[in-house]
């Protein structure tokens, strides 16, 4: 089986410039920003969105190539969930700069530039993403077991969400449904419910889920998706379907040794603890889970080898 070269790794779809975040996604092979959150940023704005409006309103130009100018891409909103966000890729970016009359736009293009010869450095070298994500986990309060548990479960999850696209699941809204469809039969909760336990629900950032899971909650969540991605491989599962079966058995794996621990210590593993007391620098690692906005091409349902 061909295996996806350039998963969207969740520890790096949010950017910070000058400790402000700014929602970003791999696509076409090149870095897509968040149009609103730029434009917040460069502009103190209340309303970004209203201000998008008055500067294409002031600019026939950019209104009139606006739409090959940015490209709706699904982005993590505020409450959580997918939604389609308009973005542009770097040259697209300076378009608008130019019609935003603001001191920080020339300290923001020396920005986009840095984070693009990063993103290339890290395609040469991905040690050099592990590197920078644990930095950023450390200068966030999290304990360094921690952080490499959570850094092997990013790991583990790309590892499935490359199988789904191969086997012909669609990014997005399938994917939501089998992460939920693991979790149910992991924890007992979808994560809606196990994020609104740990009160993430009420916060505007810091609120990914799996940046907030104690120990073992992770540790059992590797287990369902890893358990899930080998389910898949061996049964040749192809499709939503036929994944979303192999996605509840994965789960179930996971849940029978959930229980199994409970029962020996007594104690829940679905806890209410999380990490927003120590996290100084909110939103620097939020993700959305999973993210994957470009479509997948179609794909004729034939077997994959056994095994592979």
């Amino acid at each position: 089986m061909k295996k996806i070269t350039t998963p969207n790794d969740p520890a790096h779809h949010i950017a910070v410039f000058q400790e402000t975040t700014i929602r970003r996604v791999w696509h076409n092979e090149e870095w897509w920003f968040a149009i609103v959150d730029v434009v917040g940023v460069l502009t103190d704005s209340a309303d970004p969105r209203q201000y998008i409006k008055k500067m294409r309103s002031r600019d026939p130009e950019l209104d009139a190539n606006w739409g090959t100018t940015c490209t709706p891409l699904a982005l993590q909103a505020a409450d959580g969930k997918q939604r389609e966000t308009n973005c542009a890729n770097t040259e697209g970016l300076f378009r608008i700069i130019q019609s935003i009359p603001s001191p920080k736009a020339e300290p923001f293009k020396r920005w986009l530039a840095q984070v693009g010869y990063e993103r290339v450095k890290e395609i040469e070298n991905p040690e050099l993403a592990s590197a920078r994500a644990r930095e950023l986990y450390l200068a966030k309060g999290y304990p360094p077991a921690w952080i490499e548990k959570r850094l092997r479960s990013i790991s583990v999850r790309g590892e499935l969400t490359d199988e789904w696209k191969a086997r012909g699941v669609a990014e997005g809204k399938e994917y939501s449904i089998l992460t939920a469809e693991i979790a149910r039969a992991t924890f007992g909760v979808t994560p809606v419910e196990h994020s609104q336990l740990k009160g993430l629900d009420v916060v505007k950032t810091g609120n990914n889920l799996r940046d907030h899971m104690t120990d073992l909650e992770l540790i059992f969540t590797m287990l369902g998706e890893a358990s899930t991605t080998e389910i898949a491989r061996r049964s040749d599962a192809l499709g939503f379907d036929e994944n979303r079966t192999s996605a509840k058995e994965g789960g179930k794996i996971a849940g029978n040794a959930r229980k199994a621990l409970e029962a020996k210590t007594g104690k829940k593993v679905v806890s209410k603890t999380n990490y927003l007391a120590e996290t100084p620098s909110p939103g620097l690692l939020d993700a959305p889970q999973p993210a994957a906005p470009s479509k997948p091409k179609a794909r004729v349902k034939s077997k994959v080898a056994k095994g592979t």
